[in-house]
């Protein structure tokens, strides 16, 4: 019985890790990134942002509805920047940068 509590904490432990991740990355792909970038994207922003911060980049859906290949890197930044939060966009300002190299 306490071997199977123990497993149980344990699986909800490690899916409530990789919970985070797994939102950021697939909004990232929705946005039109290509998965190995969005995936070291995402990799990146979860160890340096907190979960309030993750969340205020769910205000960027509005990306979804435009043409990302149209999109420019000072209007992403832009809306970025947007959330007021300095943190935020110096996260992803270098995530995306070292993605993008690696890729």
């Amino acid at each position: 019985m306490m071997r199977s509590a123990l497993v149980a904490v344990s699986v909800l432990a490690l899916s409530a890790c990789a919970t985070p991740e797994t939102r950021v990355r697939t909004a990232l792909m929705d946005a039109g990134l290509y998965k190995p970038i969005a995936s070291c994207m995402a990799d990146r922003m979860v160890d340096r942002l907190s979960l309030i911060q993750l969340n205020k980049l769910s205000g960027l859906k509005k990306l979804r509805n435009k043409d990302v290949r149209k999109l420019s890197v000072d209007e992403f930044l832009k809306r970025t920047k947007s959330l007021q939060d300095p943190e935020i966009l110096g996260v992803v300002s270098s995530s995306g940068l070292i993605c993008a190299v690696k890729a």
